[in-house]
């Protein structure tokens, strides 16, 4: 076969360092998601939806072909905090925690998650970031060691 075709889509969740509140203000955090859907776009990885609250994001994309998860998330992160210390002055500290979930999806389960992911801000109204990853994490049967998952 003389080409490649690769259609895997991941849900990448990762929140901020000791999960300050860094991203409390609605427009601030509508720029940073735009600002990681241009960086997932630039990493032949697009993005189908971004979302989240003050302290986490939610990252629906399809991961590009040359790429591996851990790079990718990577680069969101470090390009990400380079563009929010220089775009936003009161944001001067903000930085991303070392770990993150990242889990895969078939093809049927991509608008339920989109889906979900855009809802963020409501559905945090119930349930805290810890009890939502703890559940996403047993959904996905990824052992989560506590010790390691806060930062």
């Amino acid at each position: 076969m003389p080409q490649s075709l690769v259609q895997v889509y991941v849900h990448c969740v990762f929140f901020t360092k000791e999960r300050r509140p860094w991203l409390q203000i609605d427009e601030e955090r509508r720029q940073v998601h735009a600002y990681l859907a241009g960086i997932c776009e630039g990493q032949s990885s697009p993005a189908i939806n971004i979302g989240g609250t003050a302290d986490h994001v939610h990252i629906l994309c399809r991961l590009g072909k040359v790429i591996d998860v851990s790079t990718l998330i990577r680069e969101l992160k470090r390009e990400s905090t380079k563009w929010v210390k220089k775009e936003f002055a009161a944001l001067k500290g903000f930085s991303w925690q070392q770990g993150y979930g990242a889990f895969s999806l078939s093809p049927a389960h991509v608008n339920a998650v989109k889906s979900y992911v855009s809802r963020q801000m409501e559905h945090h109204r119930t349930e805290t970031f810890q009890e939502e990853f703890r559940r996403i994490c047993a959904k996905y049967r990824v052992e989560l060691d506590e010790r390691y998952a806060w930062d």
